[in-house]
């Protein structure tokens, strides 16, 4: 497809957009792929000291910390990447207002902009303690239980670090969003590097250290890890933002802005529009907050201690695609759409629609034929993979199985996260209302699933699994129908055609499968058996 050229007289912004787009993810894929990886390590080396109890409590606790954090600020993140990316914005009614008043930063400015959307971030500070606290009353008091708390040594203690390591890190918001506004990824990924290998550190340190000593500190290791993790992330985040706040005329602390024709503040500090945003995608934040790590929570519910341990090691192994390059993609793509298609600077260009569908579409193509990759040779060489690195303890535990029904999972969580992240960056207020009632339909019917799955059939963690993709079809369904919706009123389109894979890449894909599916390895011959399984892997690559 042919790019549109920019109207004469105006910057191509969107050229600069998608290559500073690229370059973040870039950042992000190799910062994931590092900090993954010394944590992929750190982890196999915990496992040798931990029980499926202890790694189901600690699974909890990580829960509880993303979701303070996540309930603080994920619905600010969206709405603060509306926000242009600093350049100056004069309306005709700016021309004859007067300069900013002293104590002020001119709202109209770059540095204003820079302004608004620090002291937005400072109310994820006032967010996170409330939802720290809120939260760690309601586990206290629903998911740990007495004999949990009788027999887990330093959990009140490991739950209080976690809350006061959420508050540290939401102290770094307001670098952060700088960070993001002005897509400094570097930064970003030397913070958030850093911050991983202390708490791998830490976390490992601490761990061998009561193991020698003959001390059981239960989940107290991962909690110092976490306040490591949190503290070094501060500390970095400021000293670098520091000196661009310094040279861009705007302070990391909360200072007054002079309204625009366009923007108005509450209390001279908060942008209304942006604060409005934000209050809207709270409600759809957290029901996809509770889709997203529902799973965790039902099955704390409705399974024991060791179930739970063993569902999370087959999600952490699971998850790594997700985490290492899924996750990072969808960032940057939600930055990306959010900067050229932003609803709050108008109708989006006939350019910027032509470049978005032409990125989405790519995007989507590409998801689809690595679907079919991880569901031909996921199902049988991930269980493997898994009795090796985790060894036999693990694997007869049953967690190989389901690993292997999470491949059918990555597939659907690919896809639904562009298509979601393409709805949350352009999406209006009255659109995000209009989903989050639709994902409290898909909230109930997970429950509903998630019951019929672990209680009526008793299919345990695999069940949850199927419960999971299920739902995440649905998801896609309408996500899918809001963007058709969206680029036909805009003059674009979503050719569902145009992002199907060939029928080769399907035939090869299931006859892979079914090759694969006839392989018996036994755990005597586990290194050849997942030697020809490469083989026939690369086999599959090259004629992909």
């Amino acid at each position: 497809m042919t790019e549109s050229k920019p109207a004469v007289g105006k910057p191509a912004q969107n050229a600069p957009a998608a290559s500073s787009s690229v370059r973040g993810a870039s950042w992000l894929i190799g910062l994931q792929f590092g900090s993954r990886a010394l944590t992929f390590v750190v982890n196999q080396l915990l496992l040798r000291f931990m029980s499926p109890e202890l790694l189901g409590i600690a699974t909890q606790l990580e829960v509880y910390s993303i979701s303070v954090l996540f309930f603080a600020r994920e619905s600010l993140r969206v709405a603060l990447q509306r926000q242009n990316d600093g350049e100056e914005v004069k309306d005709k009614d700016d021309e004859t207002t007067a300069a900013a008043p002293q104590g002020f930063v001119d709202g109209r400015t770059a540095a204003g902009m820079s302004q608004a959307i620090v002291n937005l971030a400072y109310v994820t500070v006032f967010l996170g303690a409330v939802f720290a606290t809120g939260l760690g009353w309601l586990y206290l008091g629903t998911m740990a239980d007495d004999s949990t708390m009788s027999n887990t040594p330093f959990l009140k203690e490991a739950l209080n670090i976690y809350a006061c390591a959420a508050i540290v890190e939401l102290l770094a918001e307001p670098a952060f969003v700088i960070v993001q506004q002005k897509s400094r990824y570097k930064i970003r990924a030397a913070a958030e590097g850093f911050a991983t290998v202390l708490r791998c550190v830490v976390t490992c340190g601490t761990t061998i250290f009561a193991s020698r000593r003959g001390r059981d500190i239960g989940p107290l290791s991962f909690a110092l890890g976490q306040g490591a993790y949190s503290i070094a992330l501060l500390l970095v985040y400021v000293f670098a933002v520091s000196k661009i706040a310094s040279t861009g005329g705007f302070s990391l602390f909360p200072q007054r802005v002079s309204p625009s024709a366009r923007v108005t503040y509450l209390a001279s500090y908060l942008s209304r529009p942006l604060l409005s945003l934000g209050a809207s995608l709270f409600a759809q934040s957290t029901l996809k907050h509770v889709l997203t790590q529902g799973d965790t929570v039902l099955i704390s519910s409705l399974a024991s201690q060791r179930a739970q341990g063993v569902y999370a090691l087959a999600s952490n192994y699971g998850g790594l695609v997700a985490r290492l390059v899924l996750q990072p993609i969808e960032e940057s793509s939600r930055n990306y759409f959010g900067k050229t298609l932003s609803s709050l600077g108008g109708k989006p260009s006939t350019s910027a629609i032509t470049k978005a569908s032409h990125s989405l579409h790519l995007l989507l193509r590409l998801y689809n034929i690595f679907s079919i990759g991880i569901i031909a040779l996921g199902p049988t060489a991930a269980p493997l993979a898994l009795s090796i690195v985790a060894g036999p303890r693990w694997a007869s535990s049953g967690a190989g199985q389901v690993l292997a029904v999470y491949c059918y999972y990555i597939p659907a969580l690919a896809i639904n996260g562009i298509t979601e992240a393409f709805v949350s960056a352009v999406a209006t207020e009255a659109e995000v209302n209009r989903q989050s009632m639709w994902m409290f339909a898909f909230s109930a019917g997970f429950v509903g699933a998630g019951y019929v799955f672990l209680r009526i059939l008793d299919l345990g963690a695999e069940g949850l699994v199927w419960a999971n993709t299920l739902n995440m079809l649905f998801r896609i369904v309408w996500s899918s129908s809001f963007v058709r919706s969206y680029l036909k009123r805009n003059g674009g389109d979503l050719s569902l055609t145009s992002i199907m894979p060939q029928p080769f890449t399907i035939a090869l894909g299931v006859g892979t499968a079914a090759i694969l599916s006839q392989m018996k390895p036994s755990r005597q011959l586990e290194l050849t058996s997942l030697a020809k399984i490469g083989s026939i892997s690369v086999i599959f690559c090259v004629l992909l």
